[in-house]
């Protein structure tokens, strides 16, 4: 990244701060994956319980590894022996004092959208955790929602379907087909465009590119 688009993106986060606070909503500014790693720890007390749903974003600052080796209660999905104890798991997180995840698009003005597959990670910053926290990576930025859109089922949705090796059309072409195979992973759509809860959702905005 040259300076003048770590400067181009420095600025255009303070606008997305701004919009997000006016859908009550807080905002955060981490120039480097390092700070945005601190301000995520430093918004969590120790004690605290923390579930979280797939994010390649929290993982690339260092999240994961931070919250294992520190002093947390952490509801980790994937350390399950069986598919009933995942569900287990996934049903708790909804009970936890935080939760972790990233937004597949964040629009100028600060509405963010989310495509799932097994929904966990939409109805959690929806509704069930005390605080969200959500990491996001300045590429993720976008002026519309029609734009977010486009980027979820376009850009995100094929990505992680060739991640997880899903039997979709996105995965052999890498193009959305508004699909309904079995395996699709565009089957909830969130649109967060405000919270009820007065900064119940912290978005920390990283000038780095972060997950897909």
């Amino acid at each position: 990244m040259t300076k003048f688009e770590f400067k181009r993106n420095e600025l255009l986060a303070q606008k997305v701060i701004k919009g997000l606070e006016s859908r009550n909503m807080e905002g955060f500014y981490a120039p480097d994956k390092e700070a945005a790693l601190a301000k995520m720890l430093e918004l969590i007390p120790e004690g605290s319980s923390i579930g979280f749903g797939g994010t390649k974003s929290v993982e690339q600052i260092g999240g994961f590894a931070a919250i294992s080796n520190g002093k947390y209660t952490v509801l980790d999905r994937n350390r399950a022996a069986s598919v009933e104890e995942k569900g287990i798991i996934e049903r708790q997180i909804f009970s936890a004092d935080y939760f972790l995840t990233s937004a597949n698009a964040i629009t100028e003005d600060g509405v963010m959208v989310n495509i799932d597959g097994n929904s966990n990670r939409v109805s959690a910053i929806a509704y069930g955790p005390q605080h969200v926290i959500v990491i996001v990576g300045m590429n993720k930025v976008v002026k519309s929602v029609e734009d977010a859109m486009s980027r979820a089922k376009n850009i995100a949705a094929p990505i992680n379907a060739q991640r997880f090796n899903l039997d979709t059309p996105c995965c052999k072409t890498g193009a959305c087909f508004d699909c309904k195979s079995p395996d699709t992973i565009c089957c909830q759509t969130l649109i967060t465009r405000f919270s009820r809860h007065n900064g119940r959702i912290k978005v920390i905005l990283v000038n780095e590119s972060l997950g897909f």
